[in-house]
């Protein structure tokens, strides 16, 4: 059986793994996405627990474009690990999103 946050933990190794070629840090800022798949303030535990490092996060909202002309923030439905189902607010269809599906390592501050 899988544990399901092997997700988080794996997200969180990569973002060690790519602030540690920066050099030894203090601090990193992230942006984390509406539509990330994993809520910004569990990664942020996360990176803590397995780092000791300041972390900064900031909640980028999610934008999407539908075939009905609406185009703005989706409606979320439902939201867990791995898992966000959203739709239109207009039409309730499936909308293309624009933006705030991604985890972005935005700074790294060393020693």
């Amino acid at each position: 059986m899988i544990n399901e946050h092997m997700h988080e933990v794996f997200i969180a190794q990569r973002i060690i793994e790519k602030a540690k070629e920066q050099g030894s840090v203090k601090k990193i800022i992230l942006e984390v996405g509406d539509l990330a798949g994993l809520p910004a303030d569990d990664l942020e535990a996360k990176l803590k627990e397995m780092t000791g490092w300041k972390i900064e996060t900031k909640k980028i909202p999610a934008a999407v474009q539908c075939r009905c002309g609406f185009k703005g923030a989706p409606k979320i439905t439902e939201k867990e690990h791995d898992v966000v189902l959203f739709e239109c607010p207009k039409c309730q269809k499936i909308p293309k999103i624009l933006s705030g599906e991604d985890i972005v390592l935005k700074e790294v501050i060393v020693e």
